[in-house]
């Protein structure tokens, strides 16, 4: 256990240790351009710029008033909280169906929770990262990623058995997995590395059990197979999603498994069993010669006509515990999401949305009164 948590910094001491990078962060994770940052402040977009370069460094008074625009406290911009390694790019599912500063912010958010983290990795030893190293073929073609499947299941020891809980899995392997925030309900489920972690990030407005399974692994794919690569490429992400498509389904086992017609009887069973969707279901029985294009047209013609959510509903997504766990054993300590919230040097308000970003929240048993 460390110390007792630092007091407040006076604004004075704050901007003679400024630290840029913590403002640019705070104003992606609050969506705010330059020029209307600079209105609020009583300033200039060009000395904002001269801020976030670290060209120039605002007297107290201003970063007074920059705390209070973005909603931080002083001490968030003074330098003392490391600025985390962040070894290659997040991989976005889809780079046009999103806007940069929507990008921008989820990025933050990710960075924002990283201080959490780090935070409550000074006083409980999280799960050790174990993640297997893939060596992935340049080009690689579909075998090769079949093949880091395999490898993949075969290092969380799965053997031939379906995945009981993708995010638990992820989690007890060391990747923290959190849910986006409503600010960022229009980015899609991504990954990223901060510091010595791979972060996993999932959209909760997705609130389908086989759909962020399917999320889940796919992000793991990426971080198994796409270190370094520059994301955006829908080549990666074929990859990712062949990737997740076979560590969540073995193609051997389910060849196998498939009726040779379409059976949705049957398929409704191996949807509960493997924990994918029908139309996973219909199309990986495509991909394995099981069903010919007119099977497979039909199938999915009949899927698309039952819409979404499509029949046999696994029940709610999939969802994180750790930190949530972490700060239960914390505040049996007495070590309260305030206190975090002073080492981090961020908002009790941010705090707790992070914290509850990595919690499981079950649904609230109503009972009528007779």
């Amino acid at each position: 256990m460390t110390g007792p948590p630092r007091p407040p910094v006076p604004a004075a001491a704050a901007a003679a240790a400024f630290e840029p990078h913590a403002l640019g962060l705070a104003r992606r994770w609050r969506r705010m351009r330059k020029n209307e940052l600079a209105r609020q402040i009583g300033a200039t977009a060009a000395a904002v710029s001269q801020y976030e370069l670290g060209q120039a460094r605002p007297s107290a008074a201003v970063l007074a008033r920059l705390a209070l625009a973005l909603a931080m406290p002083v001490e968030f911009f003074a330098a003392g909280f490391p600025v985390p390694p962040m070894p290659g790019h997040a991989h976005f599912r889809s780079l046009r169906a999103t806007s940069q500063a929507e990008r921008d912010q989820a990025e933050a958010f990710g960075e924002v929770a990283w201080r959490v983290v780090e935070v409550i990795g000074r006083h409980l030893r999280l799960p050790d990262l174990r993640l297997p190293q893939l060596d992935l073929a340049e080009p690689a073609g579909p075998e090769d990623v079949r093949a880091a499947a395999a490898t993949a299941r075969e290092a969380f020891g799965l053997a031939q058995s379906p995945v009981a809980h993708m995010v638990r899995l992820l989690e007890s392997y060391g990747v923290i997995v959190l849910a986006l925030p409503d600010a960022s309900e229009r980015v899609d489920a991504f990954s990223h590395w901060y510091g010595d972690r791979p972060f996993v990030f999932l959209n909760p407005a997705k609130d389908d059990r086989a759909r962020s399974r399917s999320d889940a692994a796919h992000e793991l794919g990426h971080l198994l197979m796409h270190h370094d690569a520059e994301p955006g490429s829908q080549l990666l992400e074929r990859e990712a999603g062949a990737f997740a498509a076979e560590f969540l389904a073995p193609g051997a086992v389910l060849r196998d498994e498939l009726p040779a017609r379409l059976d949705f009887d049957r398929l409704h069973e191996l949807k509960r069993r493997w924990g994918i969707s029908l139309k996973a279901l219909v199309h990986r029985g495509h991909e394995l010669g099981v069903y010919r294009e007119h099977a497979y047209r039909r199938g999915m013609s009949l899927l698309a006509r039952w819409g979404c959510p499509e029949p046999g509903d696994l029940g709610p997504r999939e969802q994180p515990s750790l930190l949530g766990r972490a700060v239960e054993l914390l505040d049996e300590q007495r070590m309260t999401v305030a206190s975090l919230a002073r080492q981090a040097a961020l908002p009790p308000l941010l705090t707790q949305t992070v914290i509850g970003a990595a919690t499981e929240h079950l649904p609230e048993l109503q009972v009528a009164a007779p």
